[in-house]
């Protein structure tokens, strides 16, 4: 990464029947979108559904992107709408926080703060979600939001880590 570059986290979900390659198939097109490195990519864990436990486990990463400096918080966001969608993401309004093929969302984005309809940024769930905050920590584990360090976020947190399974 250079000088004029962004660092952004993104996290990936998915609990379809193919879940490990669809979290493959993600990263490799975030890497292939211009001016994107993956920089770090965090272990894939086995977690707990929030919100909506009718559903199957979800498998959940955490990419660290080194951004040319033309990249803004809420192209990104298109982009990787562009990729769920190309991946065969259908938003079920009913179900907000249901299944899903793909699920990529911006975590943060350098120091930047975005409250736009299409664009929230830090993720306005962050620091509620283990399964977010776990593998963001593999990939950085020295970051803080507000001067508050993840980890100590994390660690006022109730959940169990067994091997690579988040309970919350």
């Amino acid at each position: 990464m250079t000088n004029d570059e962004t660092t952004a986290y993104i996290s990936l979900g998915s609990n379809c029947a193919d879940a490990a390659r669809m979290l493959a198939g993600a990263v490799q097109r975030v890497a292939g979108l211009p001016g994107v490195e993956v920089a770090a990519a965090s272990p894939v864990y086995s977690t707990e559904p929030q919100e909506d436990a009718n559903q199957p486990w979800f498998l959940n990463q955490v990419l660290k992107l080194g951004l040319a400096a033309s990249w803004r918080p809420s192209a990104l966001v298109a982009a990787l709408l562009d990729i769920e969608t190309a991946m065969g993401r259908v938003r079920d309004p009913a179900r907000r926080f249901g299944p899903r093929v793909i699920d990529l969302d911006l975590l943060l984005f350098g120091e930047e703060r975005c409250a736009a309809a299409d664009c929230t940024v830090p993720h306005p769930r962050l620091l509620r979600r283990a399964f977010v905050l776990v593998p963001l920590l593999n990939v950085a584990p020295n970051l803080s939001l507000d001067g508050v360090p993840l980890a100590s976020a994390l660690q006022g947190l109730d959940f169990r880590l067994c091997g690579n399974k988040i309970f919350q």
